[in-house]
């Protein structure tokens, strides 16, 4: 009786262990298909330009939209984005975020839901990796005086698991800007801001205008960095705030806080007068 017990427990036990064995093997397979599918996607939709990227500038006023004037005149992203083409893949495509001699190189998403492309790449296929996305609470495009990004904190280092990298002063300053391209307009995003906060916290706010709120959140964000940046509040600009899971606390998130400087350019190309 016992031995018979005992038998059926060891083939439970194994048939638990080759269901969890199956499980790593199936999403290990899923990360490495959307590494190689982010690499491709790199590799067809854009083109390194040579351009230079220059450091931070200094934190000046200026009204949205316009071309500020931290913005060396004819300063280019060190890219091109073909996004005709990528849009033909998937219209859900807003943008393209890059930061020079980092993994940060991918498409920006907007689904109806942020469960739209938490585990769907940006082709729409399924993946445990997901995609980077803005928030569906934003308006689509970085339209808003914030627009909140995330990416998952994968074990690879894939997405936007480097996020808290920027917490060390030394990498900070290394990688200063990153660039945002979008079909319509460019930005040169000047870091501002990097810490720990909780999934819950006051980070996570929307706003529609530059208003006497809106000012507040930028220098609760600002004075929250580990970093002194040195960046002063410019509640007339539009940011985004890039975010993934932490594990130094319950619910901890790593954020990352970079201000829009727009550029004469679109997809890497200028703007014609």
């Amino acid at each position: 009786m016992w031995k018979h017990i005992r038998r059926i427990l060891m083939v439970l036990l194994a048939c638990v262990f080759l269901f969890c064995g199956a499980t790593v093997a199936v999403v290990q397979h899923q990360y490495q298909v959307n590494k190689r599918l982010y690499r491709e996607a790199a590799s067809s939709f854009t083109t390194q330009t040579g351009t230079v990227p220059s450091g931070p500038s200094l934190f000046k006023k200026t009204d949205p939209g316009e071309l500020s004037p931290e913005a060396e005149p004819g300063e280019m992203a060190p890219i091109e984005v073909d996004f005709e083409a990528l849009r033909k893949v998937n219209p859900d495509v807003i943008g393209w975020i890059y930061c020079p001699d980092t993994v940060i190189n991918y498409p920006v998403m907007h689904g109806e839901t942020n469960d739209t492309y938490l585990h769907h790449s940006y082709d729409g296929t399924y993946n445990a990796s997901g995609s980077i996305f803005e928030d569906a609470r934003n308006g689509r495009g970085f339209v808003d005086p914030v627009s909140i990004l995330y990416g998952h904190h994968m074990a690879s280092g894939a997405m936007f698991a480097t996020l808290d990298l920027w917490q060390a002063v030394d990498y900070f300053y290394e990688h200063p800007v990153m660039w945002l391209l979008t079909p319509t307009r460019d930005y040169k995003v000047e870091l501002c801001s990097a810490y720990n906060t909780s999934a819950y916290s006051d980070t996570y706010s929307f706003f529609t205008a530059h208003d006497f709120a809106f000012a507040e959140y930028l220098r609760m964000v600002l004075s929250s960095s580990v970093i002194r940046t040195g960046a002063e509040a410019d509640p007339n600009a539009n940011y985004i705030l890039m975010s993934t899971c932490a594990y130094v606390f319950e619910d901890a998130r790593s954020v990352l806080l970079g201000k829009l400087v727009p550029l004469a350019s679109a997809g890497g190309k200028a703007l014609t007068q």
